[in-house]
């Protein structure tokens, strides 16, 4: 499967989202502190409506401006103080000898994978700097050999990747950029993308699909996942329905074809600012 799709999206959600949020964080600067902006496309809304006689449209504006850079501050701040509990919270848990275990046989010695005491079949990846896999006894105790071995190939390619970052981003500006629609169905692709690339990493380390195959099942069978209340990616979370067709028939492509209603909403938001954008220039 081509890399392809999930760049494309990647790129195209960071480039609208960060461009409003650098648009707005200029904006609340010329506000605070009455900083002279050659150009801000806010302002520009803003005086516009301004000139027009449309103040709840100016009142409306500056709330959505100020609703949506504070929001993303709360909730960048939120997942890094709860990663760093939760964080505190593992290494209570952390089963020295299979994690030292796996990280020599799988990691060259690297201690990127901490092996938790818990029942429940974990397999995480998790953190934004330097991303760490979590497994539990759990998994260990229900996966043969070579069934664990696909697992952790599988988070291996989301820690090479950065998987764990990168989905947070988009689920931040899927959240605080409701009123871009699109933003949230890209959000979703991309996990869907992320996970079969994943999935295809660990088959062609391994030569079969029989063994990824055969882990994913047993570990949908148990039902008793747990979940993290941070951002991870997950071996068994997501987007489970494509990963078994992929895993059946690596031919199987995703459809990524754009949802019409909701790429012409957010197209719309667009141009509403272009034209009041135009509307100064007049």
């Amino acid at each position: 499967m081509s890399k392809n799709p999930s760049k494309v999206i990647f790129i195209t959600c960071t480039f609208i989202a960060g461009t409003i949020l650098f648009q707005m964080g200029m904006y609340i600067l010329y506000v605070l502190l009455d900083w002279d902006l050659k150009f801000n496309l806010i302002q520009v809304c803003h005086s516009v409506a301004r000139s027009l006689g449309l103040s709840s449209i100016e009142y409306m504006l500056d709330a959505l401006v100020f609703y949506t850079v504070f929001l993303s501050i709360w909730k960048i701040g939120k997942q890094l103080f709860t990663a760093n509990k939760i964080y505190k919270r593992l290494a209570i848990y952390r089963h020295e000898q299979l994690t030292q275990e796996i990280n020599r046989k799988y990691n060259e010695g690297n201690q990127d994978f901490t092996v938790i005491s818990c029942s429940a079949p974990i397999a995480v990846t998790m953190g934004f700097r330097n991303p760490k896999m979590i497994l539990s006894t759990g998994l260990v105790n229900l996966l043969d050999n070579n069934e664990l071995e696909a697992v952790i190939y599988h988070e291996l390619y989301h820690k090479k990747h950065r998987d764990p970052l990168k989905i947070f981003l988009l689920s931040l500006f899927a959240s605080i950029m409701w009123y871009i629609p699109i933003l949230k169905w890209l959000h979703q692709k991309y996990k869907i993308v992320r996970e079969v690339l994943a999935d295809h990493y660990a088959i062609n380390r391994q030569g079969t699909s029989v063994d990824l195959g055969s882990a994913l099942l047993k570990m949908l069978k148990t039902g008793n996942r747990a979940n993290m209340p941070f951002s991870y990616v997950s071996f068994a979370d997501t987007s489970i329905n494509y990963r078994i067709k992929y895993i059946l028939d690596p031919q199987t492509e995703i459809p990524l074809k754009l949802p019409f209603m909701l790429t012409i909403t957010s197209i719309y938001v667009f141009l509403m600012l272009c034209i009041l954008f135009l509307i100064t220039l007049i």
